[in-house]
């Protein structure tokens, strides 16, 4: 069994939000970060704006599909790569990595003026994909203990945009939020083509239809061929789990 995907992993909870990802492309959103690792007293979570994608063997979905969804897409890696996207790094807390990491984001936490942060965006680019090996998520605002580094996570994260990163209290001002990831789905859609898609997952034999359906109706604007791609490519995992 290979320890890796020729394909990355993308899962949602819904149908509804997989079909605006077939017609739309991905949306970058701001998801909260445990960064209590980088040893600050007055943050414990930062928000970037990011789509993450795993790299892990088929074998292995069911784990991941449990936590995430079971509404997902499979895209090609040499997709990723031309996209920007990047393998995360993932470091322990007592390692020196980490150390070096707190004393390079410390000075750029406590910036204030707008022409300095701005200066900063690269420092900043550069730490948000970095994660603990372990830490905490928050899910339905509620921290959840997640051993990240076995997600073998894959991330994008846009550089045309004006906001780089939100406080948590400010991530969770949901005027603030909105504004912020509206300004990501302006500019900074992750895009793709038929072609790029390797699998279509869907939760259960019976979301088939609906899917097929929708891959017929909405998506014509692709050639016909292109369209019996992408409808050879829907799995239902309830089918793929008794296989693997």
């Amino acid at each position: 069994m290979k320890p890796k995907s020729e394909t990355l992993f993308h899962f949602t909870k819904s149908s509804d939000v997989l079909e605006v990802i077939l017609e739309d492309g991905f949306w970058p959103r701001f998801c909260l970060e445990d960064v209590s690792w980088l040893g600050f007293t007055e943050y414990d979570y930062v928000s970037y704006p990011m789509v993450c994608f795993c790299d892990i063997p088929l074998s292995r979905i069911s784990e991941h599909v449990d936590f995430y969804g079971s509404f997902g897409l499979g895209m090609s890696k040499d997709w990723a790569e031309k996209n920007g996207l990047n393998p995360v790094f993932y470091v322990s807390r007592s390692s020196a990595t980490s150390k070096t990491l707190r004393k390079l984001n410390n000075p750029i936490i406590k910036l204030s003026d707008e022409d300095d942060v701005k200066k900063a965006q690269n420092t900043i680019r550069y730490i948000c994909f970095y994660k603990p090996t372990k830490g905490e998520m928050v899910v339905d605002n509620q921290p959840v203990g997640k051993n990240f580094y076995q997600e073998s996570e894959w991330r994008y994260v846009p550089t045309d945009i004006k906001i780089t990163h939100l406080t948590r209290v400010n991530h969770e001002n949901v005027i603030k939020l909105q504004k912020a990831n509206e300004a990501t789905k302006k500019s900074s859609l992750l895009k793709f083509t038929p072609n790029d898609i390797k699998y279509i997952f869907v939760k259960q034999d019976s979301d088939i239809p609906r899917i097929v359906n929708f891959i017929q109706s909405k998506m014509d604007k692709y050639p016909a061929s292109d369209i019996k791609i992408l409808l050879s490519r829907i799995v239902s995992l309830e089918s793929l789990s008794a296989d693997i």
